[in-house]
C-alpha cells in the first residue's frame, strides 16, 4: 500500500491461535501489508477453551478473549471438515475427532472408518473468521470450499484432513496440489478474501471501522 509515494508500514494483526500451520497460511495469504503475529508470540495470552456448538460461536469466543488482552486488530476462525453422510460431522469436532486433539493421523483414521461403505462422499471444508478490537467484534466472515473424500489419504502437504479431501474440479488432493493453488481455493482463503477487503477499507485506508 503506498501513499503520498511513502510506502505505509504494515498494519499489526495477531492471529488468536497457536497453530503455527494455520499463522503460516494466513500470513503467505495477507502478504506485506500486515504483521501478523499469534499466540505463540504473545506467551501471556489465556488458552480459550472453545465451548460453542458452532464456528461462529468458537471464532468469536477467541477472538474477544484474546482482543480484551491487546490492542489494536485481533482476527480468529474456526473451521472444520463437514460430511454429508455424517450429517455434517465432524464439525466443531474436527480437530479432536479422533480422540486426541491435533492428532491429524487419528482424525482420519476414524473418518476413514465411518465412510466404509457409503457411497455419497460429498464434503466440504468450512471456515468462519472473527475480526474483533478492544474486546469488541467489528465483522464476521465465512468461506467454504466444496468438494469430495478420496478412500485413502493421498500427497504429503497441507495438514488436517487434506490427504482426504479433493475440491471440486481437481483430481488432487490438498495435500497433494501445490500450496499457492490451495492458498486460493481453500475454505480459509474465501473467508480471508472478505477479511482482507474489509480492512483495506478500513484499518488501511483509515476509515472509521463503524
Amino acid at each position: 500500500m503506498q501513499g503520498g509515494g511513502l510506502m505505509q508500514p504494515p498494519e499489526p494483526l495477531v492471529l488468536a491461535t497457536r497453530n503455527a500451520h494455520k499463522t503460516r497460511e494466513i500470513r503467505d495469504m495477507l502478504g506485506a501489508a500486515f504483521e501478523v503475529s499469534d499466540a505463540n508470540d504473545h506467551p501471556d495470552f489465556p488458552e480459550i477453551e472453545e465451548t460453542g456448538s458452532t464456528f461462529l460461536e468458537n471464532a468469536r469466543l477467541k477472538a474477544l478473549g484474546i482482543s480484551r488482552r491487546t490492542g489494536g486488530w485481533v482476527l480468529s476462525d474456526d473451521s472444520g471438515l463437514e460430511v454429508d453422510a455424517l450429517g455434517g460431522a465432524p464439525g466443531v469436532w474436527s480437530s479432536s475427532y479422533g480422540g486426541v486433539e491435533g492428532d491429524h493421523a487419528r482424525n482420519n483414521a476414524r473418518l476413514l472408518r465411518e465412510m466404509v461403505g457409503r457411497a455419497d462422499r460429498s464434503a466440504r471444508f468450512r471456515c468462519t473468521m472473527v475480526l474483533a478490537r478492544d474486546g469488541v467484534e467489528t465483522a464476521n466472515f465465512t468461506g467454504t470450499v466444496e468438494g469430495r473424500l478420496l478412500e485413502e489419504p493421498e500427497g504429503d502437504g497441507g495438514f488436517g484432513y487434506d490427504p482426504l479431501f479433493v475440491p471440486d474440479g481437481y483430481d488432487s488432493s490438498f495435500a497433494s496440489l501445490p500450496a499457492e493453488v490451495k492458498n486460493r481455493l481453500s475454505h480459509r482463503a474465501r473467508a480471508l478474501e472478505r477479511v482482507v477487503d474489509y480492512l483495506r477499507r478500513t484499518a488501511v485506508s483509515g476509515k472509521d471501522c463503524g
